[in-house]
């Protein structure tokens, strides 16, 4: 995985990790049990950070590269925490077309984050999303489920201005 200057650094709990401990305990000698124990990880951590897949490799035995797979694989789970914020861009044809993308790669270069990832104070996450049925506003984004549409780049500054 590499050093990423622009990680959040783990803060789990030991409450989380005793949390942890005890579901994976319930599991571990299911067939099929490496899908809801992540699914249940994600759900007491908000995310998988690499501390967590260990710990989940740990209590398993199940190789840390292929849990590491599997939460790359399956895109309901995420490998960096959520911000206070969450922003989501529409990268779907109509949105695309109409310069999505250009405003998903400013969002990247303001907030000093890649898509999937979380601004280290915490206050943003950015990722990137399909079709949210709202074609005829496109480009859209939300931010934390409202919806803003017709975007340019310049339109950003203010719109994040709001959440600061």
């Amino acid at each position: 995985m590499g050093a990423d200057k622009k990680a959040v650094p783990f803060k789990g709990t030991e409450e989380q990790k005793q949390q942890l401990l005890e579901m994976i305990a319930g599991l571990k000698n299911e067939r099929g049990a490496l899908m809801p124990i992540l699914q249940k990880a994600q759900d007491i951590y908000g995310y998988l950070p690499i501390e967590v897949q260990t710990m989940i490799s740990d209590e398993t035995g199940i190789p840390l590269e292929k849990i590491y797979g599997v939460a790359t694989f399956y895109s309901q789970f995420s490998l960096y925490p959520k911000g206070k914020n969450q922003i989501s861009v529409c990268l779907g044809t109509a949105c695309y077309v109409k310069g999505s993308g250009d405003v998903y790669n400013k969002l990247m270069e303001k907030l000093g984050i890649e898509g999937g990832q979380c601004t280290p104070d915490g206050k943003f996450s950015l990722d990137a999303c399909r079709c949210i049925g709202a074609c005829g506003l496109a480009p859209v984004m939300t931010i934390n489920g409202e919806v803003y549409g017709k975007l340019t780049a310049d339109m950003l500054d203010g719109i994040l201005a709001k959440y600061e």
